[in-house]
């Protein structure tokens, strides 16, 4: 596939994230302030299924502004943080350096990767919104490959394409399943961590990619898949009637018709 036909689809793109890492920055959605002093960002199920990562090289592709990384730093892991907008490298340079955490944060395209920085890495891991930013996903598989010691885990946790195909208010049917090369497109003002800031840049394409498209280009690429998981739950009020449990997640509310809101691939490179 010619990635050239997205440039400007990465453009618009990359125009919106570098407005809004301020924006993200100062939220309370991120909550850096409980990062700085200590809290993780990673999700328990995260850390659970990567298992132990004291030592271990970790790559964070698409990693905005190192929120994430920086946690798996905590737990011991020597990481790499990823991420097309130079904003929010900055910020992520500047969040490591007003923590004293060690951390290498570069600026690349995700389909630029390997070249850019010419490593193998025993981790790559991605996700929670990262893969409906990508046009196609089999120049990002070929990149986890090049990515990926000998031995090496790609862990992929990310929101389920299944959610996407309701309603904004409701569990209708209202969008398609399956990936079609044009971009779903949108131009709304603000930003999923504050929908009243003021904004410039509202333009973005995204794209659908179905379960079993992940799967695939994974495993077509040679990728042993080692488990794939679903889970009720999300991580923010994708509609108005989910309820937050004790654990700090959205679930759909007791005694509903439960369907899929994340799910989590753990694929080794042999």
């Amino acid at each position: 596939m010619a990635i050239d036909r997205w440039t400007a689809w990465f453009e618009a793109n990359r125009n919106w994230w570098d407005e809004r890492v301020p924006i993200h920055v100062a939220s309370d959605f991120y909550g850096v302030d409980a990062v700085r002093e200590g809290r993780s960002s990673l999700e328990p199920f995260e850390w659970e299924e990567v298992g132990d990562v004291a030592g271990r090289s970790l790559l964070h592709l698409q990693c905005h502004f190192g929120l994430d990384t920086l946690s798996w730093a905590r737990r011991g892991a020597v990481v790499t943080g990823l991420d097309f907008s130079a904003v929010a490298i900055a910020a992520a340079r500047d969040l490591a350096a007003s923590i004293g955490q060690a951390a290498r944060f570069e600026v690349a395209n995700v389909y630029d990767a390997p070249a850019v920085l010419g490593e193998r890495y025993d981790v790559v891991y991605t996700g929670k919104g990262a893969l409906t930013w990508l046009p196609a996903l089999g120049p990002w598989a070929d990149a986890v490959v090049q990515l990926l010691g000998p031995g090496g885990t790609l862990y992929l946790a990310e929101f389920h394409p299944l959610a996407d195909v309701f309603a904004a208010d409701a569990l209708r049917v209202a969008h398609g399943y399956f990936h079609v090369d044009e971009p779903v497109v949108d131009t709304a003002p603000g930003s999923y961590a504050d929908l009243g800031a003021p904004t410039r840049h509202n333009l973005t394409g995204e794209w659908t990619h179905p379960l079993g498209d992940v799967v695939t280009a994974l495993a077509a690429r040679g990728l042993r898949v080692e488990f794939l998981h679903e889970f009720p739950f999300t991580l923010f009020a994708r509609w108005p009637f989910l309820e937050r449990d004790a654990n700090g997640v959205y679930r759909l509310p007791a005694g509903s018709p439960q369907v899929p809101l994340l799910y989590s691939v753990r694929a080794r490179r042999e």
